[in-house]
């Protein structure tokens, strides 16, 4: 997996073993991308509601991003409520319920 990971810039191993490929979009911050795949990992059952959700150390090595970048995925997740920290334990993951617009 080393040689792929190497190779290929773009892929990355997330927290589960698996490859990701991340094609990053020019006309959109990293951090608003990376977001937007948690929220679709809280969407699909990867993050359980009230389980936590990636760490900016996980998010670090999972994106290939700076720790700067991470701390604001995180942050900016927060405060759409998408997640929630608890002081010493992490950030967990909110019922998608609670952050998503109802559709009409």
């Amino acid at each position: 997996m080393s040689a792929v990971l190497s190779r290929y810039p773009h892929v990355f191993a997330d927290a589960y073993g698996d490859l990701v490929t991340i094609v990053w979009r020019s006309n959109q911050p990293k951090w608003v991308q990376i977001a937007a795949v948690i929220k679709e990992r809280i969407r699909n059952g990867t993050y359980a509601v009230d389980e936590p959700v990636a760490s900016e150390h996980l998010i670090v090595q999972e994106f290939g991003v700076s720790r700067p970048t991470a701390r604001k995925v995180l942050i900016r997740l927060r405060e759409e409520g998408v997640v929630y920290a608890v002081r010493g334990l992490g950030t967990f993951a909110r019922s998608p319920k609670e952050w998503e617009a109802p559709s009409d």
